[in-house]
């Protein structure tokens, strides 16, 4: 019953979050529609544009929201910090940095809609009584070439954040990141330019609103009201006071632009993210990092081993590494096999620029010998520790971050909270299963030295069924015993799971292609086992 809660409680925090997320977003959208909409700073001008008015400022408020957010979860030191005390609750981090990126995408949109309403708007509304308000020249301008700076400048910052938005977010898509990952990563990092552009861009004050409401009331009588102020003006407030004495206007209605608020809302996270970038900077520069051996394995797996003085990572944790004679601004994520003697294994093919691949090689790497480390980082990997029953399920090259897990188990498996370790390791080439064959066959013996055969449970599948394939080294009998042809029946693993771990929590872990881990994800929500709750943990990299 206590597994079930807990699981639930956790199901219900994440929704919680989302839930809050949006309703702040409603409710500011809200908020500052109604402020535009009935405000009486805001008559005079809600008069000349109407519901563009409204939406413009409503979906910029939202753009804000965002815009201060965004950066958050990019902070990778902060995050780690933060996930040794609140554990699983910052796994979604990334996704939520997808979530306010298209919310920020579509409500330019909106944005930029409405005020292709308001330029309209201001030119067909052209005001003779109130000419502060006014954007055109005159009634009916459809050419701005002369158009004052009030307009100009908003008008060239905002194409300027439409451009580098549209950057962005193009070459944010999953087929430009694996067919070319420096288009992303040089186009992510416009974001610098567009938080300058984003701060500047309402310092032209086009939109104004009335500073002397009280002694001019909206829409109050004047001797020299035009038609457009009095027929509408002083026509609905008649109505609305039913036959109420008219207010006469003290004073000529005065207006100003608005203070710009816009760094108000993405200072402070610009600042933070700065600083934590700074911070990152010089921890990797100042410690120098020492490469003790480049060594190959099959399958185009290579492996380097390091040493940098005082980097103290944790099993699951990864870092990012730059090679500064490729380039000195990319950065690229890889997940520690071990920790004393920190160790990073990687296929060439799953590398995500060819300009790294260049230097795969063993000679290339030792004639490339300055590296840049950063990190360590926190991952949801580390979470394998803090479950009784937990199950790692890698497709290839992804057995990396499960490989640093099984070390720090044969170094001291009793310091753990973990009981029992279901590992399932998918690979189409029979040669991928040595890559840490020593490692597996060691842990096993390691458990059954200390009279625990029951923690350890192994499963590789070989999905390509062409040919007879085996493990046929004597030193490698165990993984023979636990080889099968084929794919993984995941029902009946989860079954199998189910059954023997009761009222338990399951932590479950995957880093693997795609479909693996949608399969798994499916189990995990649908539940099916009584008693015992399935968590799901997804390896990314933010």
């Amino acid at each position: 019953m206590s597994v079930a809660i807990h699981s639930g409680s956790l199901l219900c925090f994440y929704c919680f979050g989302q839930m809050v997320w949006i309703a702040v977003n409603v409710f500011l959208f809200w908020k500052t529609f109604m402020l535009y909409f009935s405000g009486a700073q805001y008559y005079y001008l809600h008069k000349m544009l109407g519901l563009g008015l409204c939406i413009s400022r409503a979906s910029a408020s939202v753009l804000n929201f965002n815009c201060s957010l965004v950066l958050l979860p990019m902070c990778r030191s902060l995050l780690t910090f933060l996930r040794g005390r609140v554990r699983r609750l910052l796994d979604k981090s990334k996704t939520f940095h997808v979530a306010c990126g298209v919310t920020i995408c579509v409500f330019s949109v909106v944005h930029v809609s409405a005020h292709l309403v308001n330029m309209v708007s201001f030119s067909v509304r052209y005001s003779e009584d109130f000419p502060a308000l006014n954007v055109a020249q005159y009634r009916g301008q459809v050419t701005h070439t002369d158009i004052n700076m009030n307009i100009f400048f908003p008008g060239v910052t905002g194409v300027l954040l439409v451009l580098v938005l549209f950057l962005m977010f193009t070459a944010s898509s999953y087929c430009i990141r694996v067919s070319s990952y420096e288009i992303f990563w040089y186009t992510h990092n416009l974001f610098i330019v567009f938080y300058v552009i984003l701060m500047v861009h309402v310092a032209g004050g086009a939109l104004k609103y009335q500073s002397n409401v009280e002694t001019h009331p909206p829409g109050c009588m004047r001797n020299n009201l035009s038609s457009w102020t009095n027929h509408r003006a002083a026509g609905e407030k008649g109505a609305e006071s039913s036959g109420a004495p008219q207010t006469v206007c003290q004073e000529e209605a005065r207006f100003q632009p608005h203070f710009p608020q816009t760094w108000l809302w993405v200072s402070a996270p610009l600042c933070l993210y700065c600083a934590e970038w700074l911070y990152r900077f010089i921890r990797s520069s100042t410690a120098p990092v020492t490469i003790v051996s480049v060594v190959s394995h099959p399958c185009d797996v290579v492996e380097l081993r390091m040493l940098k003085s005082g980097f103290k990572p944790r099993p699951g944790q990864y870092i990012l590494l730059n090679c500064p004679s490729v380039s000195s601004f990319e950065n690229h994520p890889f997940t520690l096999t071990t920790v004393s003697l920190f160790v990073l294994v990687w296929k060439c093919v799953f590398l995500p620029t060819s300009n790294i691949s260049n230097l795969i090689g063993c000679s290339a790497f030792l004639s490339h010998p300055r590296v840049h480390v950063d990190g360590p980082f926190g991952s949801p990997s580390e979470e394998v520790f803090n479950y009784e029953v937990s199950l790692c399920v890698a497709g290839g090259i992804g057995v990396t971050p499960f490989a640093c897990v099984l070390q720090a188990l044969f170094d001291d498996w009793r310091q753990y909270k973990l009981r029992r370790l279901y590992f399932v390791w998918v690979c189409r080439d029979l040669q991928s299963f040595y890559w840490f064959a020593d490692l597996l066959c060691g842990l096993h013996e390691r458990l059954w030295r200390d009279n625990r055969p029951d923690y350890f449970n192994v499963q590789l599948y070989l999905s390509n069924t062409q040919g007879l394939q085996s493990i046929s080294e004597e030193r490698y009998r165990f993984l023979s015993s636990r080889l099968r042809i084929g794919r993984p029946k995941w029902k009946l693993l989860f079954q199998e799971i189910g059954r023997a771990n009761q009222l338990k929590r399951v932590g479950v872990f995957c880093c693997g292609p795609k479909g693996i881990s949608k399969a798994l994800h499916t189990l995990c929500n649908s539940n099916p086992h009584t008693g015992t709750a399935f968590e799901y943990n997804k390896e990314s990299f933010s």
